[in-house]
């Protein structure tokens, strides 16, 4: 079964500016896995970037897929039955996430013409605050140098914090991908903190990008640091895209 490498186009989207932006404003109705998937498939294949679609969805709008044309793959959900030793269906069902090659983009397609809505995301902290159930509160540290910080439930930002949307982004993430509430779990389930830093930095940067915010090469070299030439692993990748996802729609006005 084919699997999404989230690992590669993390790093090469951390690495190459400007990847998400593209990615977004072509196919800014998907995941951010997903776009980036979309967007390095159309690279590999040197397909125009435009909108995708199903076969079916295209017929709908009036626009037949040209014979011969590859459709390209995405993660989607689906449902699976569980069996028993004797390969019997036991009734009970979980879901995986797999690769399926079931879209096509505009350019592999033909017919009436599709004029594409380019979406511009529009994020407000406090509508995110609230969805996500974490509290702002007034910053308490006596040291400077450090630009945020998060506990629990609850972040803070340094008032004179040289970017303090990235900030916010960062401690909001460490909270969405639960590192503040390690230190109830055993030493066992406990993050590393070089690969904390490094995911709450990856969703802050993906923000940053979506958003069109300053900060990005600040935001590399930050991660960069933390990961000490390392790439940035699948399931740390999986769990930036998920917490990134997850900020961007609890704030999206």
């Amino acid at each position: 079964m084919e699997k999404a490498n989230f690992s590669q186009l993390l790093n090469d989207a951390i690495s190459q500016p400007g990847i998400i932006s593209k990615a977004y404003s072509t196919f800014y109705g998907y995941s951010l896995g997903n776009q980036l998937l979309a967007w390095s498939q159309c690279m590999a294949r040197d397909i125009p970037l435009g909108p995708i679609a199903t076969y079916k969805k295209w017929t709908e709008l009036g626009r037949q897929v040209r014979k011969g044309e590859k459709a390209i793959a995405l993660v989607m959900p689906v449902t699976i039955s569980k069996k028993d030793e004797a390969g019997e269906k036991t009734g009970d069902v979980f879901q995986s996430f797999v690769m399926r090659n079931n879209w096509f983009v505009l350019s592999q397609t033909e017919g009436e013409e599709f004029v594409n809505l380019v979406l511009t995301p529009t994020w407000d902290k406090t509508k995110a605050l609230e969805t996500l159930g974490i509290t702002e509160t007034a910053f308490a540290l006596a040291n400077g140098n450090v630009q945020g910080y998060a506990q629990l439930d609850t972040i803070a930002i340094n008032p004179v914090a040289e970017y303090p949307h990235k900030t916010r982004f960062h401690e909001i993430a460490h909270v969405v991908l639960g590192h503040t509430k390690e230190s109830l779990m055993t030493d066992s389930e406990i993050t590393p903190r070089d690969v904390r830093e490094v995911e709450a930095e990856g969703v802050a940067y993906l923000l940053c990008a979506l958003l069109d915010l300053p900060g990005l090469d600040e935001s590399r070299g930050y991660i960069q640091t933390w990961m000490s030439d390392c790439q940035i692993n699948d399931k740390s990748a999986q769990r930036i895209f998920s917490a990134a996802n997850k900020i961007l729609e609890a704030g999206k006005i």
